[in-house]
């Protein structure tokens, strides 16, 4: 076996899919998914700290854009138009390779009642940064927090709606329109 191998973590990630769809994700092991991959434990957890971690392995990248996104939106954006720059810069990162896994993950999610509630946290986690994100711009806390949730169930819904849709078109009109959508609910409150 090489000592280090290019796509370490995508391999990763491809041999922890097919291990839970085929055995589930309690009967899977790291040195399963490790062995799957052609690589070993110990370069597995120099990617992940455990099994758990391949499913969500780009929720921090997408934190990271999302906030990135909403530092660039134009000085007098509104909280909304900034989360839009946001859920527009991390839709930029989505590839048809997320389009393929994402059922996937979403199915092996769906199955496993640990899996549900880190998948939780982490929505949790990247509301968090689209808030920080915002109150560093000067937003009220409270205004950063709604906006960050609307942002999140916006990118929640236009990935789904992409995912489901291998011939469709991009990410980033969907989001945008997910999000014109939401801020139109609002005024129904």
């Amino acid at each position: 076996m090489a000592r280090w191998e290019p796509d370490a973590r995508e391999r990763f990630v491809a041999s922890a899919l097919q291990l839970f769809s085929e055995q589930g994700y309690d009967a899977t092991t790291v040195a399963q998914i490790a062995e799957g991959a052609g690589l070993t434990r110990s370069t597995f957890f120099r990617h992940f700290s455990d099994k758990r971690e391949v499913l969500a392995a780009g929720q921090a990248i997408l934190s990271a854009l999302f906030a990135e996104g909403i530092a660039e939106a134009p000085e007098d954006a509104t909280p909304l138009a900034a989360v839009e720059s946001g859920l527009v810069k991390a839709a930029g990162a989505m590839t048809a390779r997320n389009r393929e896994l994402g059922p996937r993950i979403e199915a092996v999610i769906a199955s496993s009642a640990e899996l549900q509630e880190r998948a939780m946290l982490k929505k949790v986690q990247m509301a968090s940064a689209i808030a920080d994100a915002l109150r560093a711009r000067g937003v009220d806390s409270a205004v950063a927090a709604v906006a960050a949730e609307l942002g999140i169930l916006a990118f929640r819904e236009a990935f789904d709606t992409w995912i489901a849709d291998a011939d469709g078109g991009a990410l980033a009109p969907l989001m945008v329109a997910s999000l014109a959508r939401l801020r139109g609910a609002i005024t129904q409150l």
